[in-house]
């Protein structure tokens, strides 16, 4: 990728001279033309959206209008006319980013005091930030807990409040999203009640569509900045496939050295020809992998080299994040395998190389990534190493997906009545719902209103909803998890506490026999209890890791919307899913070889939920040369790989996602493949995969054809989270069958792919809302369960059980 000149303007002349010299005084003499560009909306008070590439200063882009009106506010008779707020994913990243506010206004003195405020401030030092500080940084958890409820303490704040920054945006996705959209709104009404009306300034990672996206999750108008016009240096990207090996997995399918292995390797070669470099693993397991094999190898070469390369993990104290990030950049460390939550914590920008282990879900994180090697106008490389799965294998064959394709959008769903149920609830206990609200929390709330009432949640009182119960009204939900009470997780021979597991998690994660990581030491479950929520571990240093499997029904409760593709149907609308995790595996370290499956005896769990399906007819099944004998096989194959690829049009992991496949479903009676959202209520990526599916599909046909194994093989059809051990599976049948399917699709309209219009009176996926308006509680369809299905769920932690989830206190 070539490299990039810079280009430069002036700060707008509304910006105070004592904020140009601190910044001057930082080093900075003139800023980049975006950054004055985003400088100049926030003046002109419209929300904006600085999506820019890393490095590229999107902090300074909103810093310094920020800093020159807390500036102006510090002159009112109280010393705070104006205040900021400032949102962070993590609390690592709110930490770092207080550091680098008390240095960069350091030069203004007692005018900005910026402080942290979330769970691990001094409650001794609460008071005063509510009183006294004017740039107050903290996370969407603390302000949908804390700070909202307790509107009335932070009054002076709010009353004064000019601008909200929130940063990394793009990490605001799914239910997790859809959470924050809503707290924000929240925020807005509490704000407009105390006579404010906050700008919005939005930081983000590259991204298709920002400022929709940014308008779905503030629900205001949003302004775009995304031309970047900080200077890059050339960057070698490559895209890298782990060699065969000699073993055989399920089904004696060929095996591909794991990336794990091969990212250590290159670690070492770089570090020998002591080139910087950051390699970025999914799992802290990973990470730390990576650190002890590279330190093993290098140690063979050369011993001094060994504590030249360090793992981060999560658990480490700002003054060790500081040390290892000052040890990066000064070169006494070459080489750093760090988890992808690195990039939300610390910064490690300007590297010589990085290496990327595993397609890291999005095309956003993957740039994000990537763009953390090359130091001023130097060259730089980048690499991804593939894992054996379909999208990773896809995507090193079809490197055109990375480089001719924007990134993705983010896909959120605010007005998913198991996000929205519990915020009308805590927006009442905060100050009562009146019609006047009606608009700002979205269509969906005029139908929950009723439904809250007669779960006795709300009562109409006159003109206003108000809260009726005693208990916190913020608690019915948290804004990260899906509800239900922890699991915790206890030391069994000290009873010491190591942590929690949400509950939606622990059939997947800390059943009996799991390997259980926690703070880079490693436990094997002894029990676990669901009665009582706790989870039985020991210290343990099993050669293996485990993998949860699990059994999926499936059975429709309303179709939205229904397509022809040919004979087929394309399908979205409601299911009930019922799961249940029947067995583990125990794969060897580093190779991935599959050691044996234990089973397990664990209830079943039910998730109401939005999902695509496709159906296919007998002449198509004839057209296909799919006979009864293989039909089963390639429904299951075509579903498996369809998973694997949907990451690549939906902001989702893999194990976001679910999938059942079965050759007459009671439902629709005909063949039929689902995939749907592992949330209660949909999460939005089944939409996704709706309005893409002509594009997703396709991508899916030719990551199975283009595989070079003779009957499936992890690279293509087979799923480490099948609970029917990846049988049956035909992988010829899969190519035939899509391909006739495919023949049918409409042609691509409007930039989207076959999915056709929702509806009338719907928006469109673009604009992330709902295609039909559903209830929090949605009779069950009186057909007959699903029979004979062959299915995938996401893990545990993306698939608690509906019933848990809110109107239920």
């Amino acid at each position: 990728m070539p490299p990039r000149e810079g280009r430069h303007a002036v700060w707008p002349d509304r910006i105070r001279a004592e904020v140009i010299a601190a910044v001057q005084t930082a080093g900075i003499q003139h800023p980049w033309a975006h950054q004055a560009r985003a400088a100049e909306h926030a003046l002109d008070g419209e929300s904006v959206v600085v999506a820019t590439g890393t490095a590229s200063g999107k902090s300074l882009a909103y810093l310094v209008p920020v800093l020159s009106t807390l500036l102006d506010g510090s002159e009112a008779p109280n010393g705070r006319g104006a205040t900021a707020l400032y949102l962070a994913p993590t609390k690592a990243l709110a930490a770092d980013q207080c550091r680098s506010v008390k240095e960069l206004s350091h030069p203004l003195g007692n005018s900005v005091r910026p402080a942290v405020y979330d769970g691990d401030t001094p409650f001794e030092e609460r008071e005063w930030v509510r009183q006294y500080g004017n740039y107050v940084l903290t996370n969407p958890d603390m302000l949908h807990r804390g700070i909202l409820p307790s509107h009335p303490r932070w009054s002076s704040f709010l009353k004064a409040l000019k601008y909200v920054v929130i940063d990394e945006c793009h990490t605001y996705r799914g239910v997790f999203g859809s959470h924050v959209a809503q707290v924000l709104r929240r925020l807005r009404r509490l704000c407009a009640r105390y006579g404010a009306s906050p700008v919005f300034l939005l930081a983000s990672a590259t991204a298709a569509e920002p400022a929709v996206a940014a308008r779905r999750l503030t629900g205001l108008p949003v302004v775009e900045v995304a031309d970047d016009a900080s200077p890059r240096g050339e960057l070698v990207f490559a895209l890298w496939e782990p060699p065969l090996t000699e073993m055989q997995g399920e089904k004696g399918a060929p095996v591909r050295r794991t990336a794990t292995a091969e990212t250590a390797d290159l670690l070492t070669d770089l570090a020998v020809q002591g080139i910087r470099s950051v390699a970025f693993v999914r799992s802290r397991r990973g990470a730390e992998l990576i650190s002890v094999i590279a330190q093993e190898r290098l140690a063979e070469v050369d011993r001094s080299l060994a504590r030249r390369v360090a793992a981060y993990r999560g658990g480490y104290l700002p003054e060790e994040r500081r040390a290892l990030e000052q040890a990066l950049h000064s070169g006494e460390l070459l080489g750093l395998s760090a988890t992808t939550a690195l990039e939300l914590g610390i910064d490690v920008s300007g590297l010589d190389a990085v290496l990327i282990a595993g397609y890291p879900g999005t095309r956003a994180s993957l740039w994000q990534q990537a763009g953390r090697a090359g130091r001023s106008g130097q060259g730089a490389l980048a690499v991804l190493v593939a894992r054996d799965d379909p999208l990773d294998t896809y995507l090193v064959h079809h490197p055109e997906a990375l480089f001719d394709r924007p990134v993705e959008s983010t896909v959120l769903d605010p007005d998913n009545p198991y996000v929205l149920a519990p915020h009308l609830c805590a927006a009442a206990a905060e100050i009562p719902l009146t019609d006047e609200d009606l608009e700002l929390f979205g269509p969906e709330t005029e139908g929950l209103l009723p439904q809250l009432e007669a779960a006795k949640l709300l009562r109409r009182r006159t003109k206003a909803w108000h809260w009726t119960r005693r208990e916190r009204a913020a608690d019915l939900t948290d804004i990260r998890g899906e509800g239900g009470r922890p699991v915790q997780v206890v030391e069994a021979g000290t009873g010491r506490l190591l942590g929690t597991v949400d509950a939606g998690a622990a059939h997947g994660t800390v059943h009996e026999g799991a390997v259980h990581l926690h703070q880079g030491r490693t436990y094997l479950v002894r029990s676990l209890d669901l009665e009582d929520s706790v989870a039985l571990v020991e210290e343990a240093a099993p050669p293996y890791s485990t993998v949860a499997r699990d059994t999926t029904a499936i059975s429709v409760l309303e179709t939205d919307v229904e397509i022809p593709w040919g004979d087929g149907r394309l399908c979205y609308g409601s299911v009930e899913v019922t799961n249940q995790v029947v067995s583990f595996l125990r794969r060897r370290l580093i190779t991935g070889e599959v050691l044996g499956e234990t089973k397990l005896d664990l209830p079943p769990r039910t998730l109401r939920t939005r999902a695509v399906w496709w159906t296919v007819t007998e002449d198509q099944l004839d057209e296909a040369r799919i006979n009864p004998e293989i039909l089963g096989g390639a429904l299951h194959a075509a579903e498996h790989a369809s998973i694997g690829l949907l990451p690549l049009f939906a902001t989702c992991d893999r194990w976001d996602i679910g999938g059942v496949s079965i050759p007459l479903h009671p439902d629709t009676l005909l063949p039929t493949v689902f995939v749907y959202d592992g949330h209660p209520g949909g999460a939005g990526f089944a939409e996704r995969a709706f309005h893409t599916a002509r594009s997703w599909l396709t991508a899916t046909r030719q990551a199975i054809a283009s595989c070079e194994c003779d009957a499936g093989c992890p690279s293509c059809i087979q799923s480490p989270k099948c609970g029917n051990g990846n049988d049956p599976l035909h992988k010829r049948g899969a190519v035939r069958l899509l391909t006739v399917l495919l023949r049918g699709a409409p042609e691509a309209e409007s930039g989207e792919s076959g999915g056709g219009d929702p509806g009338e009176g719907s928006a469109s996926a673009s604009d992330g809302a709902t295609v039909a308006a559903r209830s929090v509680t949605e009779p069950v369809s009186a057909g007959a369960s699903p029979r004979g299905p062959v299915a995938d769920a996401p893990s545990a932690v993306e698939a608690p059980s509906a019933q848990q989830a809110p109107p239920a206190p």
